[in-house]
């Protein structure tokens, strides 16, 4: 009797493992491309190699939705195709131009891919992105390595993930910038920059340095370098914003005081400290009062100052806020910049 207990419970326990596959019997895309030309997609999944012997493979298919394309490309391969350990999304700009709603939405509630996979914008097409990586890659693992902050990422590259897109299509007061790049001429890539997304379509551009300031006004923490003009150059060491926000006559304001820690790199002549400090703020303001004309003029809020008047306002009129709030918005920042000379070295 007791033999027949436990038979039991083993067969109840065990049951849940039926449909596993082994992982010699999966492809793990580390990336994948999508393109779009009217109406129709075209998926380009990149599939490291997992042996000495194998290569890398670049597979594609066209279809009217994502997940049918990636239905039929797993249909026709040896093995099943796994999207749970993908690390980037590349999409061309005509997609990016069209919307990303649909194609991102469709991702997230399938759970066919993760939350957290990176979203990039290529200037060029997949197919010839793709091909050109692989030639310069040995695994297929560059285009990762690219974005790693451990490794290859820049603090004047954007950093967004698949969720922070889903929430800024269904946010009123919170856009993001995507990360744009482009298969290199000396370099295996080369970022162009960063692309202002509102409501999930792609409105604007923004330079790398643009980009550096929004990462630095987001509250990321970054180590990117800045050129004072004639002085020198300097690398922030660390930033600290503190927001104020309110209304006046029903016109938002936001007063931010950002910090900066600094060290000197290198330096032309012998410029004083206080001259340094004072042309780096100065240029700081001048770039940022720049960025935020730009990003006024796309009606997208990619700084998420509307995130400090949430609390202020009704759902109705948090509704109105790119309409009628962001486009009258006044920012009042002011810069305060702390030089250490002794660059990377530290007292004793």
């Amino acid at each position: 009797m007791l033999k027949w207990i436990v038979a039991t419970l083993l067969l109840f326990i065990l049951s849940g493992c039926w449909d596993n596959k082994d992982i010699n019997h999966r492809s793990l895309p580390i990336a994948m491309g999508v393109s779009y030309n009217q109406g129709q997609y075209t998926v380009y999944l990149d599939i490291p190699k997992v042996s000495e012997t194998d290569k890398i493979q670049v597979v594609s298919e066209s279809g009217d939705t994502i997940n049918n394309i990636i239905d039929k490309i797993s249909m026709n391969m040896e093995s099943e195709i796994d999207l749970l350990h993908l690390k980037i999304i590349l999409v061309d700009k005509e997609f990016a131009r069209h919307g990303l709603n649909d194609g991102v939405s469709s991702l997230i509630r399938s759970r066919h891919v993760s939350p957290k996979t990176l979203f990039v914008i290529c200037d060029e097409s997949p197919d010839r992105f793709f091909e050109k990586m692989d030639k310069n890659s040995n695994d297929g693992t560059l285009i990762y390595d690219f974005f790693q902050r451990n490794s290859g990422l820049s603090p004047e590259i954007a950093y967004t993930q698949t969720w922070k897109i889903f929430r800024s299509i269904h946010s009123f007061t919170n856009d993001v910038v995507i990360p744009i790049i482009k298969s290199g001429n000396t370099t295996a890539i080369e970022s162009t920059g960063s692309a202002i997304m509102k409501n999930g379509k792609m409105v604007g551009r923004l330079n790398n340095e643009e980009t550096l300031l929004i990462n630095v006004f987001n509250g990321k923490k970054t180590q990117g370098k800045i050129e004072v003009i004639g002085k020198g150059t300097i690398q922030i060491v660390s930033n600290h914003l503190k927001h104020r926000s309110y209304f006046v006559n029903n016109q938002a304001l936001l007063k931010s005081k950002l910090s900066l820690k600094v060290i000197l790199l290198d330096t032309k002549g012998n410029p004083s400290l206080d001259s340094i400090k004072s042309d780096l703020n100065k240029l700081v303001l001048e770039r940022f009062e720049h960025l935020f004309e730009k990003i006024k003029l796309g009606g997208a809020d990619v700084l998420g100052v509307g995130q400090h008047f949430r609390n202020e306002l009704t759902r109705t009129q948090l509704e109105e806020w790119h309409a009628e709030y962001f486009k009258n918005l006044k920012i009042d920042l002011q810069v305060s910049t702390t030089i250490r000379n002794t660059g990377n070295l530290k007292d004793t």
